[in-house]
């Protein structure tokens, strides 16, 4: 019988790119004046090799009133606002920002270095150096590949805030995007696997149809995210889809099925991932782990960043 546990075992020498949640740590360690300016430099260096979509990305009017608050401010009380974030304080800024999704998030981050190119918002310190700490994880952050650098950015505004229930429940969604039209939809290509399972999740997950998506699992199936615990239950998975993983673009390219014993079915694609906030140019290398029952229901997903492009070619158990 598999237990959850035992489901997050399927192909074990997944090499995932362990360096990221390593990198992030580092990040969390330094003070917030450091974080900050790593964001800055981070932006600015990524700016020269990864296009960043324009805010349509997410729906930012959730962070209109917040972003006018700060636009209004002296450039001394930007720089604390800032850090009030970064310190996760009790603020109303702190708080409203804590209840925004990713994407909003993100889009905050990118308006507020669009302003301070713009000479808008505080600039970081004239003369600033960044700590040894701050220039090594700066350092690590350049020597990833992109998709890579992409993930770090996430990770490094994603728990900024004050939140003071730390409740998926409280967060602030964009509205769902409506699902592509069928006539729109292309379907996938997995060189490998011919599962209907498979490729109907990568099919409708790429047209952001999650209510037909969710109908694939099992009802107290797992999806398990790079680097995080597994969520468990459709309603939490749907809530998941909806709030994180709208105008995804899943690129499978190839893949392998085996028997799990009981019936189940195991099956490790290999592939990339596009992001709607930095477009078809970057892709993250990624593999989808899924762990079938025998009526061919998903019991288990689990998305790994994989360490590096030679891991897409990778099959062994």
């Amino acid at each position: 019988m598999f237990t959850l546990d035992k489901a997050s075992q399927i192909f074990p020498n997944t090499r995932t790119a362990d360096v990221v949640p390593a990198i992030t740590a580092r990040f969390e360690r330094l003070s917030a004046e450091d974080q900050l300016a790593l964001i800055w430099y981070a932006y600015l260096e990524m700016g020269r090799t990864i296009t960043v979509a324009a805010l349509g990305a997410a729906s930012m009017q959730f962070a209109e009133r917040t972003l006018n608050e700060i636009k209004a401010m002296s450039f001394a009380q930007q720089s604390q606002t800032m850090c009030d974030l970064a310190n996760r304080a009790d603020t109303p800024i702190s708080r409203s920002y804590s209840i925004w999704s990713t994407n909003i998030k993100l889009g905050f981050w990118y308006q507020l270095g669009e302003w301070m190119n713009q000479g808008i918002v505080a600039p970081i310190p004239e003369g600033y150096q960044l700590s040894p700490n701050a220039l090594a994880v700066l350092s690590s952050v350049k020597s990833v590949e992109q998709g890579q650098q992409i993930t770090l950015l996430r990770n490094f505004v994603v728990d900024m805030g004050f939140d003071p229930k730390k409740g998926e429940s409280q967060r602030m969604a964009e509205p769902v995007t409506p699902p592509t039209p069928l006539e729109l939809r292309q379907a996938v290509t997995i060189l490998g696997i011919s599962n209907p399972t498979v490729s109907q999740y990568m099919d409708l997950l790429n047209a952001n149809d999650f209510d037909n998506l969710i109908e694939l699992f099992m009802r107290d199936g797992a999806l398990q995210p790079p680097f995080k615990k597994p969520i468990v239950g459709t309603d939490a998975i749907l809530r998941f889809f909806r709030e994180d993983c709208q105008n995804l673009r899943l690129i499978p390219e190839r893949g392998v099925e085996e028997p799990a014993g009981d019936g189940f079915t195991q099956i490790k694609v290999t592939g990339k991932v596009q992001t709607p906030w930095f477009g078809a140019g970057v892709g993250m290398n990624v593999a989808w782990r899924f762990l079938l029952n025998p009526e061919g229901k998903i019991y288990f997903v689990a998305i790994d960043l994989l360490a590096s492009p030679s891991e897409l070619l990778q099959y062994a158990r």
